[in-house]
């Protein structure tokens, strides 16, 4: 993706986050930005378009963790610990309430958004439980596909407005205290002990 069209994309999540989906209009955006439509068009022909551009990026974003840091040979523990603080920072700002509106405003794009995601993670998870059952961190009892399931569905509820409320509860929040449940939930005692030591050295946000 261009650098020109990131930083477009970058200005306009903010528009959203601030304003809601729906309320912000092509025209407030070349406003906002300072540029002709022609210019944006140049990059997207329209909102539709540029809402997928938009998931496109989150996606890469995300996905990106993956490439920058070499897990080759790394605990399992530790490469949860790594991604989850990576998701933290880059994410802290997910709306509850942005979400609503692209799930009732732009379905079809929100959907395919969530299946591609959905399966990205999957994959990794997957190899993150298995990888740990061979370390000796995790519980050798596990049903690797049920779990890395069960993972994926955690993910899904953080967005639900209905359960989360936006005004009471932050992405980021959420995600720590899903995540620290998760591992506990799957460690083995060796496991956990290995956790708690190296969450205390990575200075990870003490849980609820």
């Amino acid at each position: 993706m261009e650098t020109s069209l990131i930083d477009i994309l970058e200005r306009v999540r903010e528009l959203f986050f601030k304003y809601g989906v729906r309320s912000v209009s092509i025209d407030d955006i070349c406003r906002d930005l300072g540029i002709s439509k022609n210019k944006l068009y140049k990059y997207v022909s329209s909102k539709n378009q540029l809402v997928e551009k938009l998931l496109e990026l989150e996606r890469q974003n995300f996905e990106v963790i993956f490439d920058q840091h070499n897990f080759e040979g790394v605990n399992a523990i530790d490469i949860l610990l790594t991604v989850s603080l990576e998701v933290g920072d880059r994410f802290r700002d997910v709306s509850p309430s942005m979400t609503f509106d692209l799930k009732k405003y732009y379905p079809d794009i929100y959907y395919k958004h969530v299946d591609e995601r959905i399966e990205f993670i999957y994959q990794k998870i997957q190899i993150n439980i298995q990888k740990g059952i061979s370390q000796g961190m995790y519980r050798d009892d596990l049903s690797i596909e049920l779990i890395a399931r069960l993972y994926i569905r955690r993910l899904i509820d953080l967005h639900n407005p209905e359960f989360f409320p936006a005004d009471k509860f932050c992405f980021q929040t959420l995600f720590e205290v899903m995540f620290d449940n998760f591992i506990r939930g799957i460690a083995n005692p060796i496991g956990i002990e290995y956790y708690e030591k190296q969450k205390r050295k990575v200075n990870l946000k003490k849980f609820n």
